[in-house]
């Protein structure tokens, strides 16, 4: 399937049923095709071929997403741009990936301009919002679909995509050049098979409803798909807003919705949580990032029994592993502590094991690298041979993520992920896994989140040091955190040294940047923030 193909699944169910929802409007099934169907006769008057680089740079907006589908429809690929990249990092990925057109909006038409002299290979650049003749650089909106490919009707623009490739999508470029990760309609349609086999959905007549508040150029850009291929509508917020969430959730009786852990700690300190009819949620994902089992298990009672996981990586979508809201419980409806900290169980449609660095799968209980083998897994690096081979070494797909099958009778086969391989820290000659520590900080009543890094120390080689931010109004020492964790963890694991901030550096999607809070403490260890 292609990416269109959802939509046109779901206009199948009915033309007239909403799609998407925004500001108070909704556009139905057949109004969202209808422009598809003009922008993708637009690219191609714009001489757009099937396999051409198309970027969108927009936050969340309908006719952003919507574009997506003409981009499909034209048989190009989309290049989804997150507007709260650097714009050195936006151009080298525009540059990277050779796109040849490039839609933003307006809010974003200062960067653009800054980059845009960089970039021969984009020749048609579209503002979706300004005004004509407001950018003399920049196609205005209408202007741009006004330029439909001579003598052809918009509905006869659907072309094939050229390889089955659907989309590239960025890596964080931290340690080097970004990388291009290319995403298939296979890679795309094992997710969304995955997805509609492994959580609740409502029965039929009834269609979902998703809520997507996080930026849609990630997750919950793709796990719009199988929602639209249910029939259901897509309720988009622009920015994010926990309040605003909360009561968009109860004015829409949102079924579905997606937020990473930070976003979702907001949400159960928000004061209007308990006022709020959540009532009609039946599937509310988290992941991108470890959660708390004890904010996890204050969840699954404050906001209800329908808190879902999903593990994956922008290189194998979404959907290496699930837990859908039941496995969070105990046959007698207890909440199962012992699995909050888990990923969940392989999905169906995965392989997973755990190997040695020397390529050995090893068997259940015991530490190594988390490798997949699936249809969900990339093409591969986009011109990057090299870093492909590297991550498919063995034949398997390398998540560079540490963990372990459980071999606890009741538990068989849940994923445990303990680290990333390059966040371990060995001190004293001992492995620490970070999140295994900052699960035990999270369990203090004071800590609102942490990150766990190792620092150079002559003695110990590496200093395990942990820096906190604290919940509104709390207090907690230094001495008081280093005494709770070493009573759970022993002293091998307690950190050496431990600091506060007001805040914790986070990437564009919630994730704490560890690399930043390890640049701040080694030029001055004894900072108290950045």
């Amino acid at each position: 399937m292609r990416l269109v193909d959802y939509l046109d699944k779901g206009a199948s169910l009915g033309g007239d049923a909403p799609c998407l929802v925004c500001d108070g409007r909704t556009w139905s099934y057949a109004e969202v095709q209808g422009l598809a169907d003009r922008i993708a006769s637009a690219l191609a008057g714009r001489g757009v071929a099937p396999g051409e680089k198309v970027a969108i740079l927009a936050a969340n907006d309908p006719v952003a997403f919507t574009c997506v589908f003409g981009i499909s429809r034209a048989g190009a690929v989309w290049c989804p741009i997150n507007p709260r990249n650097e714009a050195a990092e936006n151009r080298e990925l525009l540059d990277l990936f050779g796109c040849t057109t490039l839609i933003f909006q307006a809010s974003y038409a200062g960067l653009v301009d800054e980059i845009r002299g960089d970039l021969p290979a984009v020749t048609t650049l579209v503002c979706l919002d300004s005004a004509p003749g407001e950018l003399d650089w920049a196609l205005d909106w209408e202007t741009f679909l006004a330029g439909a490919r001579p003598g052809a009707s918009p509905t006869t623009i659907d072309r094939a995509a050229q390889d089955d490739l659907a989309m590239i999508v960025g890596t964080g470029g931290t340690t080097g050049r970004p990388k291009g990760v290319m995403l298939t309609g296979t890679n795309l349609e094992t997710m969304t098979a995955i997805t509609l086999m492994s959580y609740p959905w409502p029965e039929r007549p009834a269609r979902p409803t998703y809520l997507a508040l996080a930026p849609l150029t990630h997750a919950a850009g793709v796990l719009c798909f199988p929602v639209l291929a249910s029939g259901g509508s897509v309720v988009i917020m622009r920015t994010p807003d926990v309040g605003g969430f909360l009561s968009a959730v109860a004015e829409h009786r949102v079924t579905h919705t997606f937020l990473p852990p930070t976003l979702i700690y907001m949400v159960l300190d928000h004061p209007a949580l308990e006022a709020t009819d959540l009532s009609s949620l039946q599937c509310f994902w988290y992941g991108a990032a470890p959660m708390s089992s004890r904010r996890l298990e204050e969840a699954l009672s404050r906001i209800g029994p329908v808190m879902a996981q999903l593990f994956g990586q922008t290189e194998a979508p979404m959907m290496i592993s699930t837990m859908a809201p039941r496995d969070h419980f105990r046959p007698d409806g207890s909440i199962a502590r012992e699995r909050l900290s888990s990923a969940g169980r392989p999905a169906p449609l995965v392989t997973v094991a755990i190997m040695s660095s020397s390529g050995e799968l090893l068997p259940p209980g015991e530490r190594g690298e988390i490798v997949v083998r699936s249809s969900l897994v990339m093409r591969g690096y986009f011109e990057n041979p090299e870093a492909t081979q590297e991550a498919s070494a063995y034949g398997w797909h390398h998540t560079g993520d540490i963990g372990y099958l459980s071999d606890d009778p009741a538990d068989e086969g849940f994923l445990h992920i303990v680290d990333r391989a390059k966040d371990m820290v060995i001190t004293g000659g001992f492995n620490v896994y970070s999140t295994e520590v900052e699960q035990a900080l999270m369990a203090h009543p004071a800590v609102a989140d942490c990150a766990v890094i190792g620092l150079p120390d002559e003695k110990w080689g590496e200093r395990l040091t942990a820096v906190l931010q604290l919940r509104p109004g709390r207090t907690a020492t230094p001495e008081d955190v280093r005494a709770f964790v070493k009573e759970r963890l022993g002293s091998v694991k307690t950190p050496k040294q431990v600091e506060v901030w007001d805040d914790l550096p986070r990437s564009k999607v919630g994730k704490v940047l560890k690399t930043e809070i390890k640049e701040v403490l080694r030029q001055d260890p004894a900072a108290a923030r950045p």
